[in-house]
């Protein structure tokens, strides 16, 4: 989440920006002074959360302007924590303020990765590697089982 943080840092002195925890979720807050929620874009994709949001002035025909200090267009690429995902994000404008909620993934028990092999090796656990690699080698399916024997028996070579 620290590169999310050091990223806020660096948005215009306009864009005041803070991310909460919760054991559920993450909170984006971002002041955009001036954004309706129909000119603000926000999608998340490989990790990262984009963020495009223009604030529209209405001046009057009359006047012009001499000096503009609030410009605010903001072109934001942002990284997402590691365990945050945008399924279910939801994000809201109410009077200039940005609010992202970006749910955390589950993160399950520990998962077992079932492992297909030969029971009979030696513990190797270059068994049925050895034997594809024989294969590859013999033209014939007697060949690629005489190999694939030895490979479990602790003549595996380096390919």
């Amino acid at each position: 989440m620290s590169a999310l943080r050091d990223a806020l840092r660096d948005l215009p002195d306009a864009v005041f920006g803070d991310v909460l925890e919760s054991d559920g979720e993450y909170l984006v807050v971002l002041d955009l002074p001036g954004v309706r929620g129909d000119t603000v874009d926000v999608s998340a994709t490989r990790g990262r959360l984009r963020i495009e949001a223009r604030r529209e002035k209405d001046v009057p025909r009359e006047f012009r302007y001499l000096r503009e200090n609030r410009a605010l267009f903001l072109d934001a690429d942002l990284p997402l924590p590691p365990d945050a995902s945008a399924d279910g994000a939801t994000g809201t404008v109410e009077k200039g303020v940005l609010s992202l909620r970006l749910p955390k993934r589950d993160r399950g028990g520990e998962t077992r990765i079932p492992i297909e092999g030969d029971d009979a090796g030696n513990g190797t656990g270059g068994g049925s590697d050895a034997g594809v690699d024989a294969d590859t080698d013999t033209d014939t399916d007697a060949g690629t089982d005489a190999d694939a024997g030895n490979a479990s028996n602790g003549s595996v070579s380096d390919s």
